[in-house]
């Protein structure tokens, strides 16, 4: 009999148990926040690396990916030096953002991923809808395995207070923020 706390690896097809590296070149890593209380803006950050494990019992699989929040561009320079100053990232004092998985859980038909997010050396707990995308074999012939998560946090909590207002009232920048990732990594073992 299964229970809550265990899922047989048998019933996901293909599934593979191991250590994986993330594939940097074919995946994303992106924030989504409302600008002028109009438009979704979004960036993708371009350097990012980590780690999935994937459990024999896959509600025990863990991940651990490290962000550098300098990575991203906006396209101009000026705008570019304000997301990375002090009103923002303050990516001088903290180049990196860490999520770190904390537990997988069901949560109806699917599940949900618990984690901690470093941002501006603030940990706060934060929860993903995740979604295993499936388990396959490379160009090169390497075992491959996708995965896709996102969540929305509030910047506020993470110390991310600059806020102006437009004439209209509308917040120049909106609090939630989108978190999105697309994942695709490669077996460990296989070199």
């Amino acid at each position: 009999m299964t229970t809550v706390d265990q899922i047989p690896a048998q019933q996901i097809p293909g599934y593979v148990t191991g250590t994986w590296d993330i594939d940097p070149i074919h995946s994303d890593v992106s924030f989504v926040v409302r600008h002028l209380g109009l438009t979704r803006y979004r960036r993708s950050f371009e350097r990012f690396s980590g780690e999935i494990v994937t459990a024999a019992n896959p509600l025990e699989s863990t991940f651990t990916a490290e962000i550098d929040t300098t990575s991203f561009d906006t396209g101009l320079e000026s705008f570019n030096r304000h997301l990375l100053g002090p009103d923002f990232f303050d990516a001088e004092n903290h180049p990196t953002a860490v999520l770190r998985s904390t537990g997988i859980r069901p949560n109806g038909a699917d599940f949900l991923l618990d984690a901690d997010l470093t941002l501006l050396g603030v940990t706060k707990p934060v929860t993903l809808e995740p979604e295993l995308l499936g388990f396959g074999v490379g160009i090169d012939g390497s075992t491959k395995a996708a995965f896709s998560a996102n969540t929305t946090i509030s910047r506020a909590e993470f110390g991310l207070t600059y806020q102006s207002t437009l004439a209209n009232g509308n917040f120049v920048i909106g609090d939630a923020v989108r978190v999105l990732v697309e994942i695709e990594a490669k077996l460990r073992s296989e070199g």
